[in-house]
């Protein structure tokens, strides 16, 4: 089980200054959430803006400076554990990551505060486990976001995760395009030439696998389904699906 040792959010708008030449004991996460500030670590000094992640072993020299007028706004958390210290060594770990800000990430910090300042008899010791467990994976996606992974750009992955999360309703390339701040007709060079297939190719697959699914497992009908994936209309689907699988989903269905 992950040990907690605090968790809480911080907000400075005047002069500040905190050094630990020694380093703390514990792994210390740092997420920027409004204004900047300076941070000092291992002697290299960074300027920290808002959607920057600072992740600090044990015993890592750490100086956190505010300017007068300098507003400041943060999330962070210390923690120790035989978990983290797998999870940290298992992929190499950013001193200073960039992530997008969304409210999956800021949500779930979020409920960590409020379960850790729960009275400690009314602590649901396992739940926190679990949610920290939860941060620490979905801030590992974040950070390998930001770097090129598979060889593949950032704005590409970005584009893959904001098209998986909206696959099954009304999407157009345009509003994928805007979500990472490029034009059509670069988003659209940049997704196929990274991934081998269209966003539109791209979206479709991941309707068909969940129009697979609930022909299997539900007992809705085809037409629902449809509607369901976002396909829109089942002469749509029905298209889709024929030319993808060989076979009509009608047909599909009665054979599995």
């Amino acid at each position: 089980m992950i040990d907690i040792v605090f968790c809480s959010f911080s907000y400075h708008t005047r002069k500040f200054h905190s050094i630990d030449h020694a380093g703390f004991d514990d792994y210390l996460f740092r997420l920027q959430t409004e204004g900047s500030c300076q941070i000092t670590v291992n002697n290299k000094k960074y300027t920290i803006e808002k959607g920057d992640l600072l992740l600090l072993n044990p015993k890592e020299q750490y100086e956190l400076n505010i300017e007068e007028g300098q507003n400041s706004g943060d999330y962070y958390i210390f923690c120790r554990g035989s978990w983290i210290d797998n999870w940290w060594h298992r992929s190499k770990k950013p001193t200073i990551s960039r992530i997008k800000l969304d409210d999956k990430i800021l949500n779930l910090w979020r409920y960590l505060i409020i379960e850790e300042q729960r009275p400690s008899t009314e602590q649901d010791k396992s739940l926190n486990d679990h949610l920290m467990k939860a941060l620490c994976l979905l801030l590992e996606r974040y950070v390998n976001e930001t770097t090129i992974v598979f060889n593949r750009p950032p704005a590409v992955t970005r584009m893959m995760r904001y098209i998986e999360e909206r696959a099954l309703s009304p999407l157009k390339i345009e509003e994928v395009a805007k979500h990472v701040e490029l034009s059509v007709s670069r988003a659209s060079f940049l997704f196929k030439n990274s991934v081998g297939k269209t966003m539109i190719k791209y979206t479709q697959e991941i309707r068909l696998s969940s129009a697979l699914d609930q022909m299997k497992y539900t007992s809705k009908s085809l037409e629902q389904i449809a509607l369901n994936c976002g396909f829109g209309s089942y002469p749509y689907f029905h298209k889709v699906f024929k030319k993808t699988y060989g076979v009509s989903p009608g047909i599909y269905r009665r054979e599995e």
